[in-house]
């Protein structure tokens, strides 16, 4: 009764199917490899009730009121000295998934083109087809002259159709999903790309600072910081609870995102960001995030020899130098959505690779998360899952 009433871009909303499954299951009843959750052992409570008190004594009233839309001076410097950047140019989010989403609605019209990795963030991909977007997806080469040219064509195509080109989104370090990090070249290349086209790019760095391995690589926005939108999180840093990130722009673009966001949120948590910007310069982040990056690393060490122990011949995986994500590669006719129910029945959870892909191939992949459950529970579901995949018929 309601079909006649829906806007036009209800038709273009995508559910995510990760969110579908913590719906019909109980995680922890399950071996869940499927979420991006932090692991709880991560979340520092009693420092964090402990700086919860010290906000209530140093603000009072103040920490539950009405903010800025900018985000409370506090945290923007915090960020704004962390990051290395001019405070001006710090906005501070509620969540970096808003920061995505308010990037598209300030910079993209229907129909409009969004070139991207393929594969690439899923909540990425459901904000740009809300709002109508035309989006392009483009395989990784380890060749950087093959990858320059699958851009270089995709490009050249989207001109010929007479297609404007806003914005790439891309995941430097540790992407979501496949794990994998650009090289200083690949980053260079791109930007040049961005120049010499006349798009912006919207870099979503959430994992930036959960390295595990080698060496940190500078960001796509040092490289140009007038046509790079840069994102962060504390939802992998510090807490996901608090739905805090952060937009590092030229301050054109964070005066249109301020503008857009009075009339989204009117403001981010104030309470949160208090919390947060005491987290951080005390030194109690820095402090935690050295303990959990210890803890992750471990349980990726960990996952990684579980696949090469169980896994079945044929399948291939990502070897990720941080993040909190792995990506499987079974042989050519494999298809991961249909395998799903029966491996959901047995009680083992991922997410199905395509739908990490904006054309919809990768139908042989899947993502696994190994941040959430202990190792202990890893091992069964990494033994239960490779038991079925060594049966599939």
């Amino acid at each position: 009764m309601y079909d006649n009433i829906y806007s036009e871009d209800v038709g273009s909303f995508f559910r995510s199917p990760v969110r579908e499954i913590f719906k019909k299951v109980d995680l922890n009843a399950i071996y869940s490899f499927a979420g991006g959750y932090p692991s709880p052992d991560t979340f520092p409570l009693e420092e964090i009730k402990r700086t919860m008190a010290e906000v209530i004594d140093k603000y009072g009233s103040k920490a539950f009121q009405y903010g800025a839309t900018q985000g409370v001076p506090e945290l923007r410097e915090a960020v704004a000295k962390r990051c290395g950047v001019p405070v001006e140019r710090v906005q501070i989010t509620s969540s970096s998934q808003q920061g995505i989403d308010v990037c598209t609605r300030v910079l993209v019209d229907p129909g409009d083109v969004i070139l991207t990795s393929s594969p690439s963030y899923l909540g990425a991909l459901q904000s740009f087809r809300s709002y109508r977007a035309d989006i392009r997806g483009v395989k990784h080469s380890p060749d950087i002259e093959a990858f320059k040219q699958a851009y270089e064509g995709v490009i050249a195509q989207a001109h010929a159709e007479g297609k404007k080109i806003k914005f790439l989104y891309m995941i430097p370090d540790f992407q979501n999903p496949s794990g994998e990090s650009l090289t200083l070249a690949e980053r260079e290349m791109l930007v040049a790309l961005a120049q010499k086209h006349d798009f912006l790019i919207v870099e979503d760095s959430p994992y930036r600072e959960l390295r595990y391995e080698g060496e940190h690589i500078p960001t796509m926005y040092s490289l140009d910081p007038d046509r790079v939108i840069h994102l962060g999180s504390f939802s992998k840093i510090f807490a996901p609870g608090f739905r805090l990130g952060w937009a590092i722009a030229h301050p054109d673009i964070l005066d249109k995102i301020y503008v857009c966001k009075q009339s989204l949120d009117l403001c981010p948590p104030i309470f949160d960001q208090y919390v947060a910007a005491e987290f951080l310069s005390s030194g109690r982040l820095d402090a935690n995030l050295e303990k959990s990056i210890a803890l992750y690393k471990d349980k990726r060490d960990h996952l990684l020899n579980l696949l090469a122990q169980h896994m079945p011949e044929g399948i291939r995986w990502t070897h990720p130098e941080g993040g909190l994500f792995l990506f499987l590669t079974m042989p050519e006719g494999f298809e991961a959505v249909k395998f799903y129910d029966k491996a959901l029945d047995a009680g083992v959870a991922y997410v199905a690779g395509e739908f990490f892909h904006p054309d919809g191939s990768g139908k042989n992949t899947m993502r696994m998360n190994f941040s959430f459950m202990t190792k202990e529970r890893m091992t069964e579901g990494v033994k239960l899952l490779a038991s079925l995949l060594s049966s599939r018929a």
